[in-house]
Parts: structure tokens; C-alpha cells; sequence
């Protein structure tokens, strides 16, 4: 019965759920930001949903998708790599090179992460596997123009922007992340060390997609910091000023 709801609810033109609204606001932020020649990176790519978006807006751009999951990152790399459109790397994102104990959750493979994160369910099935950990600012060329970057890593979002200060700092591109209870504080991190990363290090400006398709005044760090103490939104955008 539930598969049927979620069904009947995709096909909806209205958008009832948080992630259905969060999956119309990220359609509506690839396409504005996109050119057709502009480069974009997903990471977290896990079966391509976002890559194609990014594919559409920018047919002649450069893409790059990240997938540590062995099985997942195989047909991504025969639908994406193998035909020339994207590079796909079997990499975990961090901020540090080498390897690491990943959480894979057999049952469902999107809550999967460095760390154990927080289930909706409590029958989700689990065991860990070892992935390759590398820092986005050894992987992309120094050379390379970013214009989006799309982060969903359960929690792991501090450890890729930290690995990634050099790139945002050079490119200033526009990045679309989750940062949620039940997720990031698996990790031991605060919001407060987000938003300071992407204000001060990488000088982006952070705001929910909505407000900034409206052109809205970005968040200050308290309202940022309220946003995910009170569970009110757990997926954001940083932006150039």
C-alpha cells in the first residue's frame, strides 16, 4: 500500500512531501545556474537522479559523480563514464586520502555513510565495507572551472567542504547540501562549523534554495543554526555574494 501511495504522490503535480519539494527546488537551481558548457559535481551520486539533471542543463560541460558504494558506482560508471559523459570515481569524499570503514546499509543504500547514521526504521539492515577516501581539492584539476556542486552524504558534509576549501575558494560555485539532525550530528558536527567554512573560508553566502530562487536575504549563522537545532529544513544552498 505504501508503494502505491508513494506512486500515485510522485506523479502528483503538486509537491507534498519535504523531499519532494527539496527535488523540484534542486530541478529549479540546476537549470538556472546551468549553461550548456558549465561544469558540475555530484557527490553522493548514487543512481544518477541528480547527474541527470545536470546533464540536461549542461550537455557540453564537464561532470564529475562520486559513489563509494561497489555495486552502485559500477552502473553509474557503465550508464555515465563508459559513453563519455560524466567521470565517475569510486570515492568517498573527505578531508583526508586513503581508506575507510564505510557504512553500507544493504536495506537502503541512500542512508549509507562514513559513519552510522540515524534510521527511520529500526529493521534497516547494515554491515561495512572498506572505500577509498580522497579530497576534492586532490581530485579536480587545479585548472577546472566549477559552476555546481550537489552534496548528499549523510552526514559527511564538514569533511567534503573541508577537503574542499581550495576548490570553493577558486571557483565560488553554487552548492546544494544536506546538513540534518539525525545525520551530521553523527559525526560531532555543529552548524555553526558549516556555515564558518562556507562564509569565511570559501566566502559563499548559505540560504535555503527557495529563498534564494526568490532572491531572498541569505541566512545570518544563528538563523542558519536554528534551521537544523529545530529540524525545520536540512537541505541548503551557498552561493557567490
Amino acid at each position: 500500500m505504501k508503494e502505491v501511495l508513494k506512486s500515485i504522490l510522485k506523479r502528483l503535480p503538486i509537491a507534498f512531501t519535504k523531499n519532494q519539494q527539496y527535488d523540484e527546488q534542486t530541478r529549479a537551481v540546476i537549470k538556472r545556474v546551468c549553461r550548456p558548457g558549465s561544469t558540475c559535481i555530484d557527490i553522493g551520486c548514487h543512481k544518477g537522479e541528480v547527474l541527470d539533471l545536470m546533464l540536461a542543463a549542461a550537455p557540453q560541460g564537464r561532470h564529475f559523480g562520486f559513489e563509494p558504494l561497489p555495486d552502485l558506482y559500477a552502473d553509474l560508471q557503465r550508464r555515465y563514464d563508459a559513453p563519455g559523459l560524466a567521470r565517475i570515481l569510486n570515492v568517498a569524499l573527505s578531508n583526508a586520502k586513503g581508506t575507510a570503514t564505510f557504512n553500507y546499509v544493504i536495506s537502503n543504500p541512500a542512508y549509507s555513510g562514513l559513519q552510522k547514521r540515524n534510521y527511520d526504521k529500526p529493521d534497516e539492515q547494515d554491515t561495512t565495507i572498506e572505500v577509498q577516501t580522497d579530497l576534492m581539492d586532490h581530485v579536480i584539476p587545479l585548472d577546472q572551472r566549477v559552476d555546481l556542486i550537489k552534496i548528499d552524504v549523510e552526514g559527511a558534509e564538514l569533511q567534503v567542504l573541508q577537503g574542499a576549501v581550495e576548490t570553493l575558494r577558486r571557483t565560488r560555485p553554487v552548492v546544494i547540501f544536506e546538513h540534518g539532525l539525525g545525520a551530521a550530528d553523527c559525526y560531532g558536527t555543529r552548524p555553526e562549523q558549516v556555515y564558518d567554512l562556507l562564509t569565511e573560508k570559501a566566502g559563499l553566502q548559505v540560504s535555503l534554495m527557495k529563498r534564494w530562487l526568490r532572491s531572498e536575504a541569505p541566512f545570518t549563522r544563528q538563523e542558519f543554526v536554528q534551521q537544523f537545532e529545530q529540524g525545520k529544513n536540512y537541505y541548503f544552498i551557498a552561493y557567490p555574494a
